[in-house]
C-alpha cells in the first residue's frame, strides 16, 4: 500500500512546474545533511527560491506539518500510532516519499579495543543488564560503560528503541542527547562511551564498530545484511491535493538520478536510480 501511494504520487509529481516562492524544510537530524545538499542544489537551478532547513529531530518535523509550519517533514521514521490517530481525527492525510536508506552505526571512543558488538550486547548495555565492558569481552577494561543516546525527538531513538531494545525502555544511566554531533562528540572525549548515529554521520573522530559481524556501509545496507537499517522519509501534506509547485518539484529533483547521487555522497543508500 505504501509504495502504490509513492507511486502514483510520483506520476503526479512529473506534471507539476514550480516558480519562485518558499520552500521550508524541518524535522530528522539523519535526513538533514542530504536534504541540505538537495537544497543548495536545487536553489542553485532555481535563485528565486528560499529554502529554510531546520534539523531538530523526526516528531518537531511531523509536528511542524500538523501545525502547518513546514511543507516538508524529514523523518528517519515511519508515522508514530498517535501520529496516524491524531490524522484521522482531523481528517488529515499525509504522503510519505522513501527518499534514501540509512543504516545505524555503533560508535565508541577509538582507544576502545572492541570492534565488534551483537544486537543482543548493544540491548544488554542500554536496558542496564550490562554495565561495565569487560562484561562484553573480557579483555576489555573493567570499567563503567557511558551510553549514550539521542532524545525522543528523534527517529534515531525511536528506531533504535525499535529495533534493538524491542520497545524496552533505556537504563536510567543512558545519556540523551539533542542532535547527532553532540552524540559524536561525547564519544570522541570519553574512552569508555558507546552511542548510536545515522551511518551519513560517521567521521573519524570514532571508531564505528561491526554489529555481528557486518560493517555499516552501503553496500551492507542495500543487501539488507546489516542488522540496523531503515528507510529515510519526507512526508507532505496532501489533505487537499497532491503536492504541486515548489514541494512537488523539489521532491522530484531529490529523488531523480542526480538528487540521488546526493544520497550516496553523504554515505546513504540511494532509494531510486542513479545517474
Amino acid at each position: 500500500m505504501k509504495k502504490t501511494v509513492i507511486l502514483i504520487s510520483l506520476v503526479i509529481l512529473s506534471t507539476v512546474f514550480v516558480f519562485g516562492s518558499t520552500l521550508v524544510i524541518k524535522g530528522s537530524n539523519t535526513v538533514y545533511p542530504v536534504a541540505q545538499l538537495w537544497a543548495e542544489a536545487y536553489k542553485a537551478l532555481n535563485p528565486n527560491v528560499e529554502i529554510s532547513i531546520e534539523g531538530a529531530g523526526s516528531s518537531t518535523g511531523i509536528k511542524a506539518l500538523f501545525n502547518n509550519q513546514a511543507d516538508i517533514a524529514n523523518s528517519s521514521r515511519w508515522l508514530k500510532s498517535s501520529e496516524i490517530e491524531q490524522m484521522n481525527k482531523d481528517g488529515r492525510y499525509f504522503i510519505p516519499y522513501v527518499v534514501a536508506y540509512d543504516g545505524i552505526a555503533i560508535i565508541v571512543n577509538k582507544s576502545l579495543a572492541i570492534d565488534n558488538i551483537t544486537v543482543q550486547q548493544l540491548f544488554d548495555i542500554y536496558s542496564g543488564k550490562v554495565t561495565t565492558w569487560d562484561q562484553i569481552d573480557s579483555s576489555l577494561p573493567r570499567t563503567r560503560i557511558v551510553p549514550f543516546s539521542r532524545d525522543n525527538a528523534s527517529g534515531t531513538f525511536e528506531y533504535f528503541v525499535e529495533s534493538v531494545m524491542k520497545g524496552e525502555k533505556l537504563a536510567p544511566q543512558v545519556q540523551q542527547l539533542a542532535s547527532t554531533r553532540a552524540e559524536v562528540e561525547q564519544v570522541m572525549q570519553n574512552r569508555n562511551a558507546i552511542g548510536y548515529i545515522g551511518m551519513g554521520y560517521i567521521t573519524d573522530e570514532v571508531k564505528a564498530i561491526t554489529v555481528d559481524g557486518i560493517e555499516p556501509t552501503v553496500a551492507n545496507v542495500n543487501s539488507g545484511s546489516y542488522p540496523i537499517s531503515r528507510p529515510l522519509f519526507m512526508f507532505v501534506d496532501a489533505t487537499k491535493n497532491y503536492p504541486s509547485g515548489i514541494v512537488a518539484d523539489f521532491l522530484r529533483f531529490a529523488l531523480s538520478p542526480e538528487g540521488q547521487e546526493a544520497v550516496i555522497g553523504v554515505g546513504y543508500v540511494n532509494a531510486y536510480g542513479t545517474k
